[in-house]
């Protein structure tokens, strides 16, 4: 097999000549090539605290919005948070530091998204409205804000019932299976609050907020729905995991129904954009779009040689990322990779055959978290080209640098 990799990517590669955001595209004009008819392209990581995993989807994004019509950046973010880092990026309103810092997970509160997100700002300013790339959460979880605007809303508009969103206050930081309910008690109190603002809404006229407010109390619903969920359930749609990537995909879903000709990146985990499932076997998010939109969905995995990377360790939900080191080792596909092409490069598993892009290998997978220790034998199941259409290979990875006050 490694013969058949080495021969297919000699043919295959094509060399990335910077991973720096703003440089000349010639080198993604491969990509670009892939893209054509696509709607949705998602772009993988198999870290979240890689500097340079970053750095080359800033300057993909960057590629794929001035190159080829791309409209929307969805990431594996706080849903919630999302509505107020897309009002900076659109129209400069708040502090884009403190904007990137509410969005959920230490993963995002880096120097490395700061700079994007300064980028679509800088790019949106001088544009009419409707051409102006919008930025969006996918993830329900950490829904600080969205608990802020309904209790607000309800508040101002049904006052006599604003003390009901207290008990959704619990939903601002809790996380997936914190909260176990077999009654689900707190999803319907979320889903009786939705109706209740849904109600006013009907009856309201443009300017009270009630269309921000109801997407932000469906939200709490969504994140409820998480948090009530009981951890480890048979395999399968009902496991909470599976429902996470069902409620990512139906934001992603959301954004191409409701505008015909937007085209969306979307940012994730490579557990999150493969076409297949992950884990015990729990449907990704990918699998959602690729079951919708067929090859109209591209998914574009990055994975790395060797080098050091930030993740928490062990069960650690509070403290600072730290850093964690790994060589290219023998056994993974990424070994393979970085002996068959020297260097950063770009293929896509979509051209040409070859034994080794159906044939079972073994791909390293970091989360936030990872175990002290034997981090470095994680490894996930993958089959190349049925669960990705294309992958991008950096030699060396560095860790991503968090902004002050990252943890949490």
């Amino acid at each position: 097999m490694p013969d058949d990799i080495v021969r297919w990517l000699t043919e295959h590669a094509h060399p990335l000549s910077t991973l720096t955001p703003g440089a000349p595209t010639q080198d993604l004009k491969p990509l670009g090539e892939a893209l054509r008819g696509t709607r949705i392209v998602g772009l993988g990581e198999s870290t979240h605290g890689t500097s340079e995993f970053f750095r080359l989807k800033h300057r993909i994004v960057e590629f794929l919005v001035r190159e080829e019509g791309f409209t929307t950046l969805a990431v594996e973010a706080s849903q919630s948070a999302g509505h107020a880092l897309d009002a900076y990026v659109r129209h400069g309103t708040g502090d884009p530091e403190r904007l990137v810092a509410r969005l959920g997970f230490w993963t995002w509160r880096t120097q490395e998204m700061l700079v994007l997100v300064e980028w679509l700002r800088a790019h949106n300013r001088d544009l009419p409205e409707e051409r102006r790339i919008r930025f969006v959460g996918t993830d329900p979880q950490r829904c600080a804000d969205s608990v802020e605007t309904v209790t607000d809303f309800l508040r101002r508009m049904v006052p006599e019932r604003a003390a009901d969103a207290r008990v959704l206050e619990v939903l601002a930081h809790a996380r997936p299976s914190s909260l176990p309910d077999p009654g689900r008690a707190l999803m319907r109190h979320a889903e009786e609050i939705a109706r209740l603002v849904a109600e006013r809404r009907e009856r309201s006229g443009p300017g009270d907020g009630a269309d921000q407010a109801l997407e932000h109390a469906r939200i709490l619903v969504r994140a409820a729905d998480l948090v009530t969920r009981p951890f480890d359930p048979p395999a399968g749609e009902d496991n909470v995991f599976a429902a996470r990537d069902r409620y990512m995909a139906e934001a992603v879903t959301r954004l191409l129904d409701d505008d015909p000709g937007a085209r969306v990146v979307v940012w994730a985990h490579n557990g999150h954009i493969t076409k297949g499932a992950y884990g015990q076997r729990v449907p990704a998010l990918g699998s959602k779009l690729r079951e919708r939109y067929g090859e109209a969905y591209y998914a574009l995995a990055l994975f790395f040689g060797k080098g050091s990377f930030l993740a928490r360790r062990d069960d650690d939900l509070q403290g600072p990322p730290v850093r964690h080191r790994i060589g290219t080792g023998i056994r993974s596909l990424e070994a393979r990779l970085a002996d068959a092409v020297r260097g950063d490069y770009y293929a896509d598993l979509r051209t040409g055959t070859s034994p080794w892009l159906n044939a079972p290998q073994v791909q390293r997978s970091f989360g936030a978290n990872v175990p002290r220790f034997v981090y470095r034998f994680h490894t996930a199941p993958l089959v190349p080209a049925q669960d990705y259409d294309g992958l991008a290979f950096v030699a060396r990875s560095t860790c991503s640098h968090p902004l002050p006050g990252a943890a949490g």
